[in-house]
Parts: C-alpha cells; sequence; structure tokens
C-alpha cells in the first residue's frame, strides 16, 4: 500500500473552488483520456481575444522550425502601440506535458507587457506521449533561438529576453534555460518558473503527501512523467533538459523566480531547485504559498492568490526595469 503522509491543509478559501475544479477531472487519469480530455484544455479565443482588446494588444502567428526542422507555431503578442525594442518574454505553457495549447497561461504576462512594452512569444510545442522528450524542450528551445535570431524585427531587445511558464510549462523554460546555458545562448535575463514540474523521479515527501487530493496529484504527475519519459522515467537516463532538478550544476543561470503552493505534489522540488541554485550562486527568489494547491493563483480568487500574483508581478517589474 502506498504511504500517505500527513500534509499542510489548504487553504480556507481555496477548498470551494478547489472541489468545483477536482469535480470537472476524471478520478484517475490515464493516456487513454487525452483525447477525450485535450479539447477541455484549448484556450477560449473569443474570451482572450476580448480581454486583449480591453488591454489594448494584439496577436499574430508565425510558423519556425522545430525540433528536426518540423514546423510549429509561435504567437507573438504585444501592446497595439508598440514602439522601438522592448523586453521580450518567452512563454511555455503548462499541462502535464501531455495537455494545452501556446495561449494558456499568457494572461499572467499581460501586465509585463502593458507596463513595460514587452512583446510575448509563446510556443506550439508537440505535446507527449505522441511526441516524447526530447520533442517539447527541444521544440522550446528552437522557439527560443528563433525570437532570439529575430529580435530586431520583433521589436525585441535581444539582452533583454525572459523565460517563463507554469507547471510543465515551468519545466520547460527551466530545461530551456539549461540548454541556452550549455549551447552558448540565447542570452536570458531572467527565468519565471510558476509550480514548475522539474523532478521525474517521484522521491519528495510532499508528492507522498499529495496523493489522491489537490489538482494535480502523484497519481497524475507519474502519468505526466511515463508520457514523457516512457520506460526511462526514474532511471539513470534521463537528461538534465527534460528534468531539470536532476541538474548537478546551475551556475550561470540567470536571475530566478520560483513560486509554489505548501500543498502541492511539486513544493519539493522546487524548493531544491531555489537552493541549487542560491548554492551555485545565482540570484533566485522562492516563495512557497501556505494552503496552496497546484495553480491556485491563476484557478481561484482568494486573498493568498492575490497576495502571490502581487509578489510576481512585483519580480517582473524589477528584473524588466533593470
Amino acid at each position: 500500500m502506498t504511504e500517505t503522509l500527513a500534509r499542510p491543509p489548504f487553504d480556507p478559501q481555496l477548498e470551494a473552488p478547489l472541489a468545483v475544479i477536482r469535480g470537472q477531472m476524471p478520478d484517475v487519469l490515464t493516456t487513454d483520456l487525452l483525447p477525450a480530455l485535450r479539447p477541455n484544455f484549448v484556450t477560449d479565443q473569443e474570451a482572450l481575444r476580448a480581454r486583449m482588446t480591453t488591454l489594448g494588444l494584439s496577436r499574430r502567428d508565425i510558423t519556425v522550425p522545430g525540433h528536426l526542422g518540423d514546423e510549429i507555431v509561435l504567437t507573438v503578442i504585444a501592446r497595439n502601440d508598440h514602439t522601438g525594442r522592448g523586453p521580450g518574454i518567452y512563454h511555455t505553457h503548462g499541462g502535464g506535458m501531455m495537455l494545452g495549447d501556446r495561449l494558456g497561461g499568457v494572461e499572467v504576462f499581460f501586465g509585463a507587457i502593458e507596463r513595460h512594452d514587452a512583446v510575448l512569444v509563446s510556443v506550439e510545442y508537440r505535446l507527449a506521449p505522441e511526441f516524447p522528450d526530447p520533442y517539447p524542450v527541444e521544440d522550446c528551445f528552437a522557439g527560443l533561438v528563433w525570437m532570439a535570431a529575430h529580435a530586431n524585427e520583433l521589436g525585441i531587445d535581444p539582452s533583454r529576453i525572459l523565460i517563463g511558464g507554469g507547471s510543465a510549462g515551468g519545466g520547460l523554460a527551466a530545461g530551456a534555460a539549461l540548454l541556452a546555458r550549455d549551447r552558448g545562448g540565447p542570452h536570458l535575463l531572467g527565468q519565471v518558473l510558476m509550480c514548475p514540474m522539474l523532478d521525474d523521479r517521484d522521491a519528495t515527501v510532499s508528492t507522498k503527501q499529495i496523493d489522491g487530493v489537490g489538482l494535480w496529484d502523484r497519481a497524475a504527475n507519474i502519468v505526466g512523467w511515463t508520457a514523457l519519459l516512457g520506460d526511462r522515467k526514474g532511471t539513470r537516463d534521463v537528461s538534465i533538459y527534460a528534468a531539470p532538478a536532476r541538474a548537478t550544476n546551475l551556475s550561470n543561470l540567470p536571475s530566478t523566480y520560483i513560486d509554489c503552493g505548501s500543498a502541492e505534489v511539486f513544493r519539493d522540488e522546487d524548493v531544491a531547485y531555489a537552493t541549487k541554485l542560491w548554492e551555485a550562486g545565482v540570484q533566485a527568489e522562492l516563495h512557497v504559498w501556505a494552503g496552496g494547491f497546484h495553480g491556485f493563483e491563476m484557478l481561484a480568487d482568494a486573498i493568498v492568490s492575490r497576495a502571490a500574483t502581487t509578489a510576481r508581478e512585483s519580480w517582473l517589474d524589477r528584473v524588466l526595469s533593470s
């Protein structure tokens, strides 16, 4: 029998929205359910377009070479009045490596686009299990390379590119940042890792605590990593780019923001990653929000959600103003 440990409680204001969200998800996630689930994780483009119109933002799509030269799509979002060379934000979406699309989660960065005249580029990386590792992270890296190479035409200062994503997208952002370091570029100003999915080994205390509870639990996490890695999951045959928690050297990485909830499966691997960044001399800011479930600040309006958003916006303002 799997050992279930005592865990930090969910914030009381998050209990009701979590119950609603859980009610919309299958009791047990399997890859067989993906064809039925994926339409539910496609971004509502009409709602996003209305939000962007209100904020004075516009978008366009570009097809570029991905891993092995295959075509992938990037979406570029900027202010309608964008001029000059502002900072660039490269976005990698979440979805457990198996779900979601490039527009999911982009709204997290709309405030930074507005305040700093930034240009956001979001990548449609290919999903597991149809496209297992290294496709997702290599697609993300290929899009980042294209963005940096075309910075001038995008109106981006190539010395001020930041990468960021949530959940699986946070793990892919961390992996792409490691690739950028090890392959000699592109230069990154910072990385925003929101509740990132970093470790395939299923060995932390938090993964044992969040088992059968929360939004993304231990069982779902095992399915996601297995979809990405297959039989290599948990073995020595996994690269640091697929599972950045395996990296032993985190030196020469950009300034990093990491956040997560105290009641989520990724808590301990995220804390450990921040610790390894500090040990390597990298500037990192870590927030573990009491009672937060996975993705709470994007999915539920609560006092702790607003505090988490404010802290992230503050970090973005400091980095993008530098």
